[in-house]
């Protein structure tokens, strides 16, 4: 049987003390190179591996209904099934200890711990007793967990009621619900993760509407049913970023946690370079799009605002905090969490007309696969999503939050290559999987360059 959800071929703990400029030399690394503490690991979501969607006590999730009810938009697939990791996790994690891992981060379906979602509605005692049977079985394998709490599937209930997180009532429901899993799971647990890839939820949920919730405007996609995608990004990301902080505070103070745990958020951004070097235009329109792709949602937890640029391309559309949430979210983490894919080129976008306003035009910036001398960032295989490989913007990605955000600690959560059998190609085929091998070798020592 295969690993769940093949994504993910690293988790490292980084803390740069200075830059190192890549060399040319290329050489083949093993654990020795890192430094004690750091740490090998896979990763997974609930939604893409577990299965039994209606076992157990689990009620729908957003993706449960975004799947069945519109599967043309998810290539009719489902996750009825998946890798059927909630009965096979035994058999997986014995994988995963002949693989030599030290970490195995899953996360935690919301609805399968609390299926109404509202905590005061009950804690159903099946989904307990999957996690801390889940949690256990990696201890007694010495591998070590690692927790997402929000992995972009909270329970349909919460989105039928209130609209999810477009309403400002799902911060107080997330609270409660991290603090289930801390009180239930946080003295075997010590790193945890509150919001994944809030971006993406954000953008793909309710600009391009490609992912569930799919809502957007009409005339960005004519398949989504209903959303705004000038202002429902940027309402999404405000109640994500203050349900992080929300998560944050019940840790802190909850006394069944860890005294050595630390809690983060995690970001996916990819490296972006200028379409043309040459241009003053396309450079600052890397800054914009590094704006957008990393410092959105951290500027908020590190110093507990917004960046000035986005304030001034998105105006009145980009919410305010508080002083009493900016307070909240203020040094809000323990760690960065950083999934790091791929790069792209970025081109100036000029002003649009008004009427074809929405977020991905908001910062005046486009991603482009080419240069203007037509020339890929990196070499790409196309794996259902073409993925350019592109180690040098892994690097260049670090030390860009080194720089900015005091040094924090970073954890690479994601790291790899999307594999998608399409019945063309034969076992030997499969495994003689140079791409794949080259890919993580690069990454790796991109990255053990930043460390040393």
């Amino acid at each position: 049987m295969k690993l769940p959800f093949l994504i993910l071929l690293l988790i490292a703990t980084w803390f740069t003390k200075n830059v190192i400029s890549p060399s040319p030399e290329s050489r083949l690394l093993d654990r020795s190179d890192f430094p004690d503490d750091f740490i090998f690991g896979t990763a997974t979501s609930a939604f893409q591996t577990e299965g039994a969607t209606s076992e157990g006590g689990k009620s729908p999730t957003i993706w449960d209904y975004f799947s069945h009810t519109f599967p043309e938009r998810t290539n009719m697939q489902n996750a009825d099934v998946a890798v059927d990791f909630y009965h096979r996790y035994k058999d997986d994690i014995k994988l995963l200890k002949e693989l030599n891992m030290d970490s195995f981060r899953f996360s935690i379906s919301w609805a399968r711990l609390i299926p109404s979602g509202k905590v005061e509605d009950g804690v159903n005692k099946e989904g307990l007793q999957f996690y801390n049977a889940l949690i256990d079985e990696l201890l007694a394998h010495g591998i070590r967990p690692s927790v997402t709490l929000y992995h972009w599937d909270h329970p349909q209930a919460l989105e039928d009621e209130y609209g999810g997180f477009l309403s400002p009532q799902i911060i107080e429901d997330f609270r409660n619900f991290a603090r289930v899993c801390f009180e239930n799971f946080g003295d075997k647990v010590k790193l945890w993760t509150t919001i994944n890839e809030p971006s993406v939820i954000s953008i793909a949920g309710y600009d391009t509407g490609n992912k569930a919730v799919g809502r957007c405007s009409k005339w960005v996609n004519n398949k989504c049913q209903a959303g705004d995608s000038a202002t429902e990004p940027y309402i999404v990301s405000h109640h994500l970023l203050l349900s992080h902080a929300a998560a944050v505070q019940e840790f802190r103070k909850c006394n069944k946690t860890s005294k050595d745990g630390k809690i983060g958020i995690v970001i996916s951004p990819p490296w972006l370079e200028p379409y043309d070097f040459t241009s003053s235009a396309d450079k600052h329109a890397v800054e914009r799009g590094l704006t957008v792709e990393i410092d959105w949602h951290l500027d908020p937890v590190v110093y507990g605002d917004y960046p000035k640029i986005m304030k001034k391309h998105a105006g009145s559309r980009l919410p305010s905090f508080t002083a009493e949430q900016s307070k909240m979210l203020r040094n809000s983490y323990d760690f960065i969490g950083i999934n790091y894919y791929t790069a792209r080129f970025v081109a100036h976008r000029p002003h649009i007309d008004p009427a074809l306003r929405r977020f991905r035009t908001d910062h005046q910036f486009e991603r482009k696969e080419k240069n203007h001398s037509n020339h890929l960032i990196g070499p790409g295989e196309n794996r259902g999503v073409l993925y350019y490989s592109y180690p040098e913007g892994f690097r260049r990605l670090l030390n860009y939050v080194k720089d900015k955000y005091n040094n924090p600690i970073v954890y690479i959560k994601e790291n790899g290559i999307n594999d998608y059998d399409d019945g063309t190609k034969s076992r030997d085929e499969i495994l003689n999987d140079t791409f794949r091998i080259s890919y993580h070798t690069d990454h790796l020592q991109q990255l053990h360059k930043a460390i040393m």
